[in-house]
């Protein structure tokens, strides 16, 4: 492969790692607060959003994270990327449930003899499932923006969660990286070539670049086991060691979920 293409494809590889929270990770308001407890805090409030049975909840959590990110400096390109997908399942469970959930009409339409009825109560029940969806993307998101995927590890690590699920973790996300440097590779070759300049010829090189990827995969998997085992790895993989728990982070925390308990009770 010629060189300019290699170079071209590895100088393209750190804009696209922006998808991750590691590549822009700077100083910020929550990044000294101890990883375990925004595990804790994450997961309780997802608890509720996802039992509660309205729209305040959710918005409001939306609202609170949306201005967390804005503290952080995430980039809108970053932010927007991360909300695409949900807000698309959003819509297509808006329209599903509009037009075959409910019973009170909310329009009728008659298109070339095709009777179109959409829903109230259809409509406000996909709503508040997406209420329920962006909230939850929200804190998912805040959680990533915040924290390094080692803290997330490590704090999951003293919540006993079991090492076989850690170890799968930590090694996909060493070798996403990995994976994606090796697709833009594949990629821009393939591009230089003209391989997309037609929907035939960009359906070929799609499956040649998907292909090429899943074999690299495994190449990878096997040549990760067998350096592992070299090295005498018997699967006890060591974590960061944590520092006590500091009060005001404890005690902010509690305010922070009993408040939101209260908007969950009402």
């Amino acid at each position: 492969m010629p060189a300019g293409i290699v170079e071209s494809g590895l100088s393209q590889t750190p804009r696209n790692m922006e998808i991750f929270s590691e590549y822009f990770k700077k100083e910020h308001l929550l990044s000294k607060v101890d990883a375990r407890l925004k595990l804790i805090i994450a997961l309780t409030l997802l608890g509720m959003i996802l039992s509660y049975k309205g729209f305040a909840l959710p918005l409001l959590v939306t609202a609170l994270c949306l201005l967390l990110c804005l503290k952080m400096r995430i980039p809108l390109k970053v932010f927007a990327l991360r909300f695409s997908q949900p807000l698309f399942i959003i819509s297509v469970l808006l329209i599903l449930k509009v037009l075959f959930s409910g019973k009170d009409i909310l329009f009728f339409i008659n298109i070339f003899g095709v009777n179109i009825v959409g829903h109230k109560d259809g409509l406000r029940e996909g709503l508040m499932i997406g209420s329920r969806i962006i909230g939850a993307v929200s804190i998912v998101a805040v959680m990533g923006f915040s924290t390094p995927f080692t803290e997330i590890m490590a704090a999951l690590s003293w919540m006993r969660v079991p090492k076989g699920f850690i170890e799968i973790l930590m090694f996909a996300y060493r070798y996403i990286f990995v994976l994606l440097e090796d697709a833009m590779v594949i990629y821009n070759a393939q591009k230089n070539r003209l391989g997309y300049s037609g929907i035939k010829k960009g359906l070929n090189s799609f499956g040649t670049l998907t292909g090429s990827l899943t074999i690299k995969a495994f190449e990878h998997s096997q040549n990760i086991t067998t350096a592992m085992i070299q090295r005498g790895y018997d699967g006890n993989m060591p974590m960061l060691k944590h520092k006590p728990f500091s009060i005001a982070e404890i005690t902010v925390s509690i305010l922070i979920v009993a408040a939101m308990g209260v908007v969950w009770k009402i």
